[in-house]
């Protein structure tokens, strides 16, 4: 099969992520690639369109990176026939105006207001999401009804939502309103864990949001816990550690979770009071996870030959160009392997890619094998054909 095509780039729109990322995305003449139609593919940040000198109306070479995601290679410059204008990334948010301001020594240029409507919708989504709150009902025309309308401010105003609210909303009614509510009310009796891992919390998905809920028994603690105390923790790094300590400090998030917990206690359910029984369901599984063998061949469901990555434990650092954190950590346990935050004797190889920091060092220090993105690609290419 053919994992790469030349199309025309018709134009490059922005979005914006859940923590005000805002991410470009280039709109293509739709082309077949691996048996699918490809007409979308992220271009990531503004370096990668300055890098790659990525131009509106090009002709574009476009390939599924791992067989999988579709991301722009280069641009055909033989064939530009005219003189196409330099893309400016924008300076400002485009759904709020708001300024926008690039992570200091990093890559992402943010929309720096958390009230943003669009962060607000993408923040609710993820909340509602099945990885998250598992809400189920609350769909992206729902949520975006729900914002635009002024119901929903943040996902804490989920909680506030009556039938009397939303049965009047586009494609709703008197029964679709209720069983919604009864999906929020459900979502109440998430643990701790699942809420942790909800927030929109940069560097935290469900996986540290159990290793988090493992060493803290409640919001109130993580809110003492310095990053020190934090980054001690296995598998939580620097990087992660000082994410966590921000949210628990920035002012907007400590208003959203005194919020939450609030809504949470005021529909009759306290978060303080099943936090321990959490902790201790989410530690008895990390000591489950923690007695299975790294090496062991029965540690993937699948064999090897559908698992290139079976029986590797790896460790993703620094910015990659091709993928964002949360895809290739995906395609990497989509393939068999298992992605961890902290380097050790154990660790089979680090992916390393721009600005790769501590972890780096340390797998030197250890003897841990480097790979760049490109290698990484070749390997997993190279086992599966």
């Amino acid at each position: 099969e053919k994992y790469e095509a030349t199309t025309r780039l018709k134009e490059i729109r922005v979005q914006v992520g859940k923590t005000g990322t805002i991410t470009p995305v280039a709109e293509l003449e739709p082309v077949e690639i691996a048996g699918t139609t490809v007409s979308r593919a992220s271009l990531h940040n503004a370096e990668e369109i300055e890098r790659k000198d990525i131009r509106v109306g090009d002709t574009v070479v476009v390939e599924k990176a791992g067989k999988i995601i579709p991301h722009v290679v280069r641009v055909e410059k033989h064939l530009r026939t005219s003189e196409l204008p330099q893309y400016v990334f924008p300076s400002h948010c485009p759904e709020c105006r708001s300024d926008l301001s690039k992570d200091e020594g990093g890559v992402y240029i943010r929309c720096t207001n958390p009230f943003c409507p669009a962060q607000v919708k993408e923040r609710v989504r993820f909340f509602a999401s099945r990885g998250a709150m598992d809400i189920q009902g609350l769909g992206d025309k729902l949520i975006d009804q729900l914002v635009d309308s002024g119901l929903v401010k943040s996902f804490t105003d989920l909680y506030r939502l009556r039938s009397e609210d939303v049965k009047n909303l586009e494609r709703m009614g008197q029964k679709s309103a209720e069983k919604l509510i009864a999906q929020i009310e459900k979502s109440k009796g998430n643990p701790f864990s699942k809420i942790l891992a909800a927030l929109s919390i940069r560097h935290v998905g469900s996986k540290t949001a159990k290793i988090l809920a493992a060493n803290f028994c409640s919001f109130s603690d993580l809110k003492r816990a310095t990053a020190d105390q934090l980054s001690a923790i296995d598998e939580i790094g620097p990087i992660i550690a000082q994410s966590v300590y921000d949210f628990f400090h920035e002012e907007h998030s400590v208003r959203l979770i005194n919020d939450l917990e609030s809504v949470l206690e005021d529909r009759g359910q306290r978060t303080e009071n099943r936090i321990e029984e959490n902790r201790r369901q989410t530690a008895d599984e990390r000591n489950l996870f923690s007695d299975i063998d790294d090496d062991s061949p029965n540690s993937s469901p699948l064999s090897p030959v559908l698992c290139p990555l079976s029986s590797n434990t790896i460790v993703v650092t620094g910015t990659l160009e091709k993928f964002k954190r949360h895809e290739i950590e995906e395609l990497i346990e989509r393939l068999g392997g298992k992605c961890t935050s902290s380097v050790s004797s154990k660790t089979s190889f680090v992916l390393a890619g721009a600005e790769a920091g501590s972890k780096l060092d340390k797998a030197k220090q250890l003897g841990v094998r480097v790979v760049s993105e490109d290698e990484f690609l070749e390997m997993i290419q190279s086992s599966e054909s």
